[in-house]
């Protein structure tokens, strides 16, 4: 059953209430918070990729003060190990049990902090948490909160001690972004509140998590053309044909970039898709998963560029087509 254009509207004045919610404690950065959120309800995790001091920690606290939800962060290190992410199963001598002590990782909002400085092994252990929201220790399976989204940052200044994300990893986030700097009214605004460390303790919950389920299973309503699906699937097989690229967007890219635009497009009030609202997502879904030819990265060529390029070569879809 699709949505209906009264519960778009719901969904969009809740959506800007938590916007603005957020905002409060990260200052003229709204198009991120606005990524941020939607990732959030398309039941994706996002990549981070930014230099440090420019409020990572607090876009992930905010938003887990605005749901209700629950916070965790995990300063990802060398010698970091899976259970310290996980959790560990621990023999109770009183009870004669054993018992399951939950790591951080069973938090609404999770930060992972500066990921590719820990080890593969300890990168895998989040695998399974991001794709399935569970964790099995032990053989026994323990879910995830609802809603769970991992907020994982890098530092691309400094390179040195760490573990590139292989591909398979990167391919779990469903978009890859940056905070940047913010502005000099909003530097200004940030300077005058110096006493204060924390804007996001100050933040009231605007909805519970249980709002948040009833809008992620909302926003999965919202009407897609068959037009919008075959223009996905054109730039899709673009990116693969790019002579530029030696592995294009996969199908789970392009399964991201639907979900992602049809909780898009219920935040901006439609119950459908536009194809704009494609063009405005493709960037941070689909960067992170392209892997550019050696001799074409070596010259410069970056995916931002890549994918401009296809955007500008496949044509958008004037009219509407039923889906086959």
């Amino acid at each position: 059953m699709s949505m209906i254009p009264e519960e778009a509207a719901e969904l969009a004045a809740t959506f800007e209430r938590l916007v603005a919610g957020v905002g409060e404690a990260v200052l003229g950065k709204d198009h991120v918070v606005r990524l941020a959120l939607t990732c959030m309800l398309t039941e994706g995790h996002l990549l981070l990729e930014d230099a440090p001091g420019t409020g990572k920690t607090s876009l992930a606290r905010a938003i887990a003060a605005t749901v209700r939800g629950t916070h965790s962060r995990i300063q990802f290190t060398p010698d970091l190990l899976p259970s310290d992410v996980t959790g560990v199963t621990i023999y109770d001598q009183s009870t004669r049990t054993f018992e399951f002590h939950r790591g951080p990782v069973f938090a609404s909002i999770v930060l992972a902090d500066e990921i590719n400085r820990a080890s593969p092994k300890t990168q895998s252990a989040l695998l399974e948490v991001m794709e399935e929201a569970h964790v099995t220790v032990d053989g026994v399976t323990h879910p995830a909160p609802r809603p769970f989204m991992v907020i994982a940052t890098q530092n691309p200044i400094e390179q040195a001690g760490t573990y590139r994300l292989p591909e398979a990893q990167l391919d779990r986030f469903l978009m890859k972004t940056s905070i940047g700097y913010p502005d000099h009214a909003a530097t200004v605004q940030i300077l005058a509140g110096a006493g204060q460390r924390d804007r996001s303790g100050r933040l009231q919950p605007l909805v519970t998590t249980d709002d948040v389920a009833t809008m992620i299973a909302l926003a999965a309503t919202t009407h897609v053309d068959g037009a919008v699906l075959e223009y996905v699937s054109r730039l899709a097989e673009a990116t693969r044909g790019a002579p530029d690229t030696r592995l294009g967007v996969s199908v789970r890219g392009s399964l991201a970039l639907v979900r992602t635009a049809k909780v898009w497009a219920a935040a901006h009030g439609r119950h459908y898709v536009l194809p704009d609202d494609v063009k405005r997502l493709v960037r941070p879904v689909w960067t992170h998963r392209l892997v550019l030819d050696p001799e074409a990265e070596f010259a410069g060529t970056t995916s931002d560029a890549v994918l401009a390029r296809v955007l500008g070569e496949v044509p958008a879809p004037l009219e509407r087509r039923a889906v086959v």
